[in-house]
């Protein structure tokens, strides 16, 4: 039988159900596209793209990052720029944020609805679409950049259960489309 997840967060879920984003700071990975964007719409809800990346080591260890402003666990990823595909953005995100080259090996899902939809503490709302990509390392060790991530660390599905993560990590990792926590975060395989 699986285990419940931890889900010690900064963030809350508001009385519509909606996750919001804690202590971040809306400035942090802030992209000038989407800060213009934000200058045009004020707080209005805003459909992004974005992309997830669950790279692996050869023992099937899952790289996480913990986010710089919550100390959250989460997996790689951000939203996909202006002229720039999924893939390309998957890439980077990688980089920049745990300091690896990856190879994409694959889409293992795209995304979306209410567990996705995010209020900021300046009142930005956001509904992300994510892109997950299954990935593995192919150079670079793995290190955190100092700015959005303070550590990075190797992850067994097993030792997920007691790992803090954010809550729409575990929303991701619980989707049955990538389905490496079964549903409502609890452990499928108990481990």
């Amino acid at each position: 039988m699986g285990r419940r997840l931890r889900r010690r967060h900064q963030g809350h879920r508001c009385r519509d159900g909606q996750l919001t984003a804690g202590r971040l700071a809306t400035t942090v990975g802030l992209s000038p596209y989407i800060r213009r964007l934000r200058e045009r719409v004020g707080h209005n809800l805003m459909l992004l793209p974005s992309v997830a990346v669950l790279a692996r080591d050869e023992d099937g260890r899952l790289l996480l990052v913990r986010e710089a402003q919550t100390g959250l666990w989460q997996t790689i990823g951000g939203a996909v720029e202006p002229d720039e595909s999924p893939a390309q953005a998957a890439v980077r995100e990688a980089a920049e944020e745990a300091g690896v080259v990856v190879e994409l090996t694959g889409i293992r899902g795209v995304v979306g609805g209410p567990q996705f939809r995010m209020t900021y503490p300046n009142g930005d709302l956001v509904s992300y679409v994510p892109t997950i990509f299954d990935a593995h390392v192919i150079d670079g060790k793995p290190r955190a950049d100092g700015d959005e991530t303070i550590d990075v660390a190797w992850f067994t599905t097993g030792q997920l259960a007691d790992v803090a993560l954010s809550e729409f990590t575990i929303a991701l990792l619980s989707d049955p489309a990538v389905g490496i926590l079964g549903h409502g975060g609890a452990n499928p395989t108990g481990s």
